[in-house]
């Protein structure tokens, strides 16, 4: 089982490091897509700092607070599109009849498919995240978490990624619904949850689950409690174990498109 694992983490490490030695080749728009990331997502800084020149308090959050949410949204966003590119891209795999050549290789499907792309706008996202929290949070210990906190956030995102694209095995367009709930995910992640009331607030913290991905992360940032971390980690296993379910189930119903493009 160990080596199982050693072995799949061996071969993600290793497509990743090719992907992005791919994207490398051009190096003048390798840097450049990542430093106008980086600066795409600064410019929000400033709609906050004004935000908060009118009022003191956003949500319950603190404009340092907000920022580190921010910071956060991006770092977990940037992650899972480095690592796991392919899984915001699944439902045209599936549609289309794209995962034929995936089937035929010796390795774990879900994870060929998901690893086999990467983003290079989004290391400017990973950047970005752990320039803020050293601006705005710094300490070793919230380094450490913040770490931690992006790993089982982009985790988080693309098991969710992964289970809503697995819905186009059943659904026509699937990639509509599938497209639409990341895109929520995503973008609600950047204001504080405080904001939100009633039903939204219930629907943030279970069927899209934006408060395990990063609110509650954040708060275990500001203020550290182990057992609120122990919760974030399970809930982390605990969905990448129902995304490789649904996957699997969906794919007994796959109909291949006999297109066998090769991959190295």
């Amino acid at each position: 089982m160990l080596t199982e694992v050693k072995n799949q983490l061996k071969v993600m490490v290793l497509s990743v490091k090719y992907n992005i030695m791919r994207e490398m080749t051009n190096q003048v728009t390798f840097v450049t897509n990542i430093l106008f990331m980086m600066l795409n997502n600064a410019i929000f800084i400033v709609q906050w700092l004004l935000l908060f020149h009118l009022r003191d308090n956003i949500g319950g959050y603190k404009v340092g607070d907000v920022l580190v949410l921010w910071g956060l949204a991006a770092s977990t966003f940037g992650f899972a599109n480095i690592f796991f590119r392919k899984a915001f891209d699944l439902p045209d795999l599936i549609m289309n009849g794209k995962l034929d050549s995936f089937l035929v290789q010796p390795k774990n499907v879900l994870l060929g498919v998901i690893i086999s792309g990467t983003s290079t706008s989004a290391i400017g996202d990973l950047l970005y995240g752990f320039v803020i929290l050293c601006v705005f949070k710094f300490s070793i210990l919230n380094v450490i978490l913040f770490t931690v906190l992006t790993i089982s956030g982009g985790i988080i995102l693309t098991s969710f990624a992964v289970i809503t694209g697995s819905l186009s095995f059943w659904i026509v367009k699937g990639d509509l619904l599938s497209g639409n709930l990341i895109g929520v995910m995503i973008n609600m992640s950047t204001y504080p949850d405080g904001i939100f009331k009633g039903v939204v607030r219930l629907m943030l913290y279970s069927v899209i689950p934006i408060g395990l991905t990063v609110y509650l992360p954040v708060k275990i940032i500001i203020h550290f409690q182990f057992k609120q971390l122990l919760m974030v980690l399970a809930f982390a296993v605990g969905i990448i174990c129902l995304a490789y379910y649904i996957f699997y189930k969906g794919l007994r119903r796959y109909s291949s498109s006999n297109l066998m493009s090769a991959r190295v």
